[in-house]
């Protein structure tokens, strides 16, 4: 178990001119909360702990905010994130045929990473990108219009 984590200097500035943009720093943990997660590639407890010393907040008023938004991850996961959206619109246009072929190809369900630590595959409820359904995110690279093909050509070009 992680207790303490330090983030970078740079991380810390960002953070910090985040911060200065409210009258409250409470409302600067979504923005640092993804600094962090970047840097560190999940929100592990010591990051939850460093988010809150660094904002003056209890642990717990970060945490609930990492665990309520889906684009947080708690748990490690692999070095790309991919997030196929599954609602109305992209499951009409073919979702489900796209998230099969993913799953297929990397061999994990979802909510799994890849044995070798590459890819992590997830669900997601709305990404908004309705007109260019089905689409899915890797990392933060939206990627519209799938087919099972482009899916292909999409795991080609991960490192």
């Amino acid at each position: 178990m992680e207790i303490d984590y330090q983030l970078s200097d740079d991380v810390r500035e960002k953070i910090e001119a985040e911060a200065k943009k409210y009258p409250s720093r409470r409302a600067a943990v979504k923005s640092a909360l993804r600094y962090a997660q970047q840097e560190h590639g999940w929100v592990s407890e010591g990051v939850v702990n460093s988010v809150a010393a660094m904002l003056s907040l209890q642990p717990i008023q970060v945490y609930e905010v990492a665990t309520f938004y889906d684009m947080f991850y708690t748990q490690p996961v692999g070095r790309h994130r991919i997030r196929v959206c599954t609602n109305v619109s992209c499951m009409l246009r073919g979702s489900k045929d796209v998230l099969d072929q993913l799953k297929n190809r990397l061999g994990v369900d979802v909510g799994e990473t890849t044995s070798d630590g590459k890819v992590a595959l997830f669900e997601a409820e709305c990404l908004g990108a309705c007109g260019g359904a089905p689409m899915l995110i890797c990392n933060d690279r939206y990627v519209e219009n799938l087919t099972p093909e482009g899916v292909d050509q999409l795991l080609s070009e991960l490192d």
